[in-house]
């Protein structure tokens, strides 16, 4: 087991995860003028778009992409695209044990790529993510109490307030400077 920081220090720790944002919005608790109903226009449709993102845990910042499905495929397009936004950092990856994130096809990427290293999170920890948490704002801030009539708008406002925002948590700062190792 090695010291990632030690060994790399301008290395990138991330976390990744994926999330399903639907064009039919959910509701949430609203502020409202007293003696007045909010309005939510609510799509027939269960139409979504799938986001693959990665949280730089010392920067706060956010790499996201819609792609068309969350399979082996679509993960490894998003690998590689992080190892463009960070072409000369080592990154160390955090991510669950969903299948896709798993397989021969990913092992054989891992293996053309020697800067990645990928950890995966405990079984059923999603509150270990702090993905999750990026993923949880973009539903508040996007996908509740919305009247976005067409994937490209959700889509377009999704990718703005992923582009847009540094997301820091206070429990971030605990988790990532620890001594973590790669297996």
């Amino acid at each position: 087991m090695t010291d990632f920081q030690q060994d790399h220090p301008d290395g990138v720790i991330l976390t990744m995860d994926q999330m399903s944002l639907y064009l039919q919005a959910t509701t949430a608790r609203v502020w409202y003028p007293k003696g007045q109903r909010p309005t939510v226009l609510v799509s027939p449709q269960r139409d979504c778009l799938h986001w693959y993102g990665a949280l730089a845990l010392h920067s706060g910042q956010e790499v996201a992409l819609n792609l068309p499905t969350m399979d082996s495929e679509a993960t490894i397009h998003f690998l590689k695209h992080l190892l463009i936004v960070f072409p000369v950092q080592a990154l160390l990856l955090f991510l669950d044990r969903a299948p896709w994130h798993r397989g021969e096809a990913i092992r054989a990427f891992l293996a053309e790529n020697p800067r990645l290293q990928l950890i995966y999170f405990p079984p059923a920890c999603p509150q270990l993510n702090p993905q999750e948490h990026v993923w949880k704002a973009a539903r508040l801030a996007i996908g509740h109490n919305h009247s976005r009539l067409t994937l490209g708008t959700l889509r377009q406002d999704c990718a703005h307030f992923l582009d847009q925002t540094l997301f820091h948590f206070h429990w971030v700062e605990k988790f990532a400077p620890l001594n973590i190792g790669a297996v």
